[in-house]
C-alpha cells in the first residue's frame, strides 16, 4: 500500500473546503440565521401556522448548513492534529485512523461540493415527484411502482420526510401513476436530474412463457409552490370533480367522495389527489401541486424553453435517460453521464447518490459549455 502524503492531502482538503465556503457564502448564512431567529422569536408567530412552519423550517435548514460547514472544518483540523501525533509517536493505529478519516472527509467534501452546483432559481425548493407507467403494459406499471419505492427509500436513507399525495393503481399490478412530495431543502435541484424516461429490461414475471420484456416509466420533478410565488388561479379556470378513493384491486379506501380531481381549463393540466382523509385536504394538496406546475409552466414560457425544468417525458423508445437491465446481465447505466453500476438490487433499494451526483455535475458542465 502506497504511503499517504498527509500534508499534501490536508492542503487539498483545505483548498476544497475554502472554495465551497466561498461559494456557499457563510456570512450570508449567518445573516439569514440571525434574521430568521428574530422572526421565530415573535410572540404571535404561531397565529399563522403556515407562515410559522415556513420560518422555523428555513431556520432549521440554515442552521444545519452552517453546522455542517463548521463540523467539516473542525474535522480537517482534528485530522491534522491526529497525523502530527501519530507521526510523532510512530503510532500505526493513529495513522490507520487518519487514513480512514481522510477518505471519509474526501467523500463528505465531494458531496458538499455537488450541492454548490445547485444554483438554479428553484433548486433550493422541496420537490413534487410524479411517476407514470409508459410503454410496456403491466410490466411498465410494475416498473413505475419499483421506481416509486426506489425514490422513497432514497429519501428515507437521507432522513427526508415524504408525503404520498396520489396513487393510481393499475388493474393487474403496479401503478398507473403516483405523486409524492420530498420535503427537504434542495430536493428539487437534487432530484430534477432524475426527470426523464427510465427503461427496464428483464424476464417478465407476468409472462407465462418467461420472455424478456422492455418497459418504460416517466419521472417528472417540479419545485413545490411557496406562498411568495403568487400564482393565483381564478375559480372559473378550475373544474373540480370529486370521487371515491380506491386502492389496489379496486378496494375502497373510504366510503365518502373524498378524492379530488382539478382540471385547469386554460392549460388542460389535470391533478388528482386521494390520499388524504377529507375532501378539503385533498383539494388543498391538489391546488398546491397545480400551482407548482403552473409556476413551472410560467417559467418555461418566460424562458421560451418548453419543459426546461421538468422535461418533455414520453416514456417510450428512443428518449430514455437511464437503463435498468436485469437480464441477460445486471447493470444500471445512465446514458447521459455514462455512470453505471452492477448492483441493481442496491439501486432499487435507493442507493442512487452516485447517479444523482454524476447527473448534477453533468448538468453543470452542459450549462457551462452552452454559455
Amino acid at each position: 500500500m502506497a504511503e499517504i502524503d498527509f500534508p499534501a492531502e490536508i492542503r487539498a482538503l483545505r483548498a476544497t473546503y475554502d472554495s465551497i465556503e466561498a461559494v456557499t457564502d457563510v456570512e450570508t448564512i449567518r445573516k439569514d440565521i440571525a434574521e430568521l431567529s428574530e422572526q421565530a422569536g415573535v410572540p404571535d408567530l404561531w397565529d399563522d401556522p403556515a407562515a410559522a412552519q415556513q420560518i422555523t423550517s428555513k431556520l432549521s435548514h440554515r442552521q444545519s448548513d452552517l453546522e455542517r460547514l463548521e463540523k467539516l472544518e473542525a474535522r480537517i483540523d482534528d485530522l491534522e492534529v491526529l497525523v502530527e501525533l501519530g507521526q510523532g509517536e510512530d503510532d500505526a493505529d493513529s495513522m490507520a485512523e487518519a487514513a480512514s478519516e481522510l477518505a471519509a472527509l474526501k467523500k463528505a467534501l465531494a458531496q458538499l461540493e455537488v450541492v454548490t452546483l445547485l444554483s438554479g432559481e428553484y433548486d433550493e425548493r422541496e420537490a413534487v415527484v410524479t411517476i407514470r407507467a409508459g410503454a410496456g403494459g403491466v410490466d411498465a406499471a410494475d416498473f413505475a411502482e419499483m421506481l416509486m419505492r426506489l425514490y422513497l427509500r432514497w429519501a428515507e436513507r437521507h432522513g427526508y420526510p415524504t408525503t404520498v399525495l396520489d396513487t393510481s393503481y393499475a388493474e393487474e399490478a403496479g401503478l398507473k401513476s403516483a405523486t409524492f412530495e420530498v420535503k427537504a431543502p434542495y430536493a428539487f435541484g437534487t432530484l430534477s436530474v432524475e426527470a426523464g424516461t427510465h427503461r427496464l429490461v428483464r424476464i417478465s414475471p407476468f409472462d407465462n412463457q418467461g420472455r424478456r420484456q422492455t418497459s418504460f416509466a416517466a419521472v417528472e420533478v417540479i419545485p413545490l409552490i411557496e406562498q411568495t410565488d403568487s400564482i393565483d388561479i381564478p375559480d372559473n379556470e378550475i373544474k373540480v370533480d370529486v370521487f371515491r378513493s380506491s386502492g389496489p384491486g379496486g378496494q375502497s379506501v373510504n366510503t365518502t367522495d373524498s378524492a379530488v380531481r382539478l382540471t385547469h381549463l386554460p392549460t388542460g393540466i389535470v391533478v388528482s389527489m386521494q390520499n388524504e382523509k377529507s375532501q378539503i385536504q385533498n383539494r388543498a394538496a391538489a391546488l398546491r401541486v397545480l400551482q407548482s406546475r403552473l409556476l413551472l409552466l410560467k417559467k418555461e414560457q418566460e424562458n421560451a424553453e418548453k419543459k426546461a425544468l421538468a422535461g418533455d417525458v414520453k416514456a417510450s423508445w428512443g428518449d430514455q435517460m437511464r437503463s435498468y437491465v436485469l437480464n441477460p446481465y445486471q447493470m444500471v447505466k445512465d446514458l447521459r453521464t455514462e455512470h453505471e453500476v452492477g448492483n441493481t438490487s442496491a439501486v432499487f433499494d435507493g442507493e442512487i447518490d452516485d447517479f444523482i451526483d454524476a447527473g448534477i455535475r453533468w448538468r453543470a458542465n452542459t450549462r457551462n459549455s452552452a454559455e
